[in-house]
């Protein structure tokens, strides 16, 4: 990965975890769930309003490490208006690109999440980037146990 491009990555990731999207809990949500990854001591929990399988609205609150933070943020961005098998396709594409080493290509429209693909490097930060993703499935699938990264 050339400098620049590095440079850039950081700076998303930066930006979305110290100014995270749809940030705080949404009181009008239909479904939660909460996950943990005891590793790190990253936890997510994800509140999405459903209507009409569509997803209307999320939010998240999070305490974590950048990585984890920004992920969550980038994914509320990501799956806001989409149906729930869209948003189960999202989370299938962001899994295979961030753990194989040959797919580094995200679809339209989710050029962002390019940003964290780098942490297929490092397979133990893996976990914090998906872990948001992993409780907002949970979530979807009405799954009230806590997601858990171990």
């Amino acid at each position: 990965m050339s400098d620049n491009l590095s440079d850039l990555y950081q700076e998303v990731i930066l930006d979305h975890s110290r100014n995270p999207r749809n940030y705080g809990i949404n009181d009008n949500y239909s479904r939660t769930a909460r996950g943990n990854n005891p590793l790190c001591g990253d936890r997510v929990s994800i509140f999405l309003n459903i209507k009409d399988g569509n997803i209307t609205d999320v939010s998240f609150d999070a305490r974590g490490c950048a990585i984890s933070l920004a992920s969550a943020s980038m994914m509320t961005e990501m799956i806001k208006g989409k149906t729930i098998d869209e948003a189960r396709l999202l989370f299938s594409q962001f899994h295979s690109v961030i753990t194989d080493e040959k797919g580094d290509v995200f679809g339209a429209g989710m050029e962002e999440l390019s940003a964290l693909s780098g942490v297929r490097n490092f397979p133990t930060r893996i976990k914090c980037a998906t872990l948001a993703w992993h409780a907002m499935t949970a979530a979807l699938d009405g799954d009230n146990d806590e997601v858990k990264t171990e």
